[in-house]
């Protein structure tokens, strides 16, 4: 039970990290942070493979550089929905 707790911290922790640096908030908070954190590590480790520290069972440089993509492409849609929202 700690080591699936310690998961969901080091995932939104991850979902947080990747939000930040792409200037944009995750939709949906700290849930949102923590599915960015999650589907991040996943697409991180298939494009990367699982190098780095592991913390949590995420390897961490590439769980956060999958969530950074993730959540550019969640905001670029985002964005795209809210022109569609204005312009009609």
């Amino acid at each position: 039970m700690i080591a699936f707790i310690w998961s969901l911290v080091v995932g939104g922790l991850i979902g947080w990290v990747a939000s930040l640096i792409v200037g944009r908030d995750i939709p949906g908070g700290v849930i949102g942070n923590i599915i960015a954190g999650f589907v991040g590590a996943w697409l991180g480790s298939l494009l990367l493979g699982n190098w780095g520290p592991i913390i949590g069972g995420f390897a961490i440089i590439p769980a956060i550089l999958g969530a950074i993509v993730l959540a550019f492409i969640v905001s670029l849609i985002m964005r795209a929905m809210g022109k569609s929202r204005r312009t009609t």
